[in-house]
């Protein structure tokens, strides 16, 4: 009998009080890294372009500096980028996310051993 059990997913949030820093955002900010556009980092999430931009206003008005420049539209086009907090911020979830899942993959495979066969 071949196991049917779906991978695992594992996520990883981090709250500080109201402050929270988690996969949505953190894919929020490489999208826009990788984009250079909070609008096109939206749509790729399938997210309307007012939740993608209050999701950037809210991690901005956390940390000491904003994560996301942006410029508006026009003649040169607008765009986003990552400021240099911005790229340590997602530096620092994913290094935390890939420590989480190396640590508990031994875990999450007894785990998963023990789901009944589908």
């Amino acid at each position: 009998m071949t196991n049917t059990t779906p991978p695992a997913r594992l996520r990883l949030r981090v709250h500080f009080g109201p402050t929270m820093l988690g996969p949505g955002k953190a894919d929020l900010l490489e999208l826009i890294d990788q984009t250079g556009s909070i609008s096109a980092a939206g749509r790729a999430m399938k997210m309307s372009y007012k939740r993608a931009w209050t999701l950037v206003d809210e991690m901005n008005n956390a940390y000491t500096a904003p994560l996301v420049i942006s410029a508006r539209g026009g003649p040169e086009g607008g765009g986003a980028h990552l400021s240099e907090t911005g790229h340590k911020v997602l530096g620092i979830y994913r290094a935390m996310m890939a420590q989480v899942e190396a640590t508990t993959a031994p875990d999450i495979r007894a785990l998963a051993d023990l789901l009944a066969p589908k």
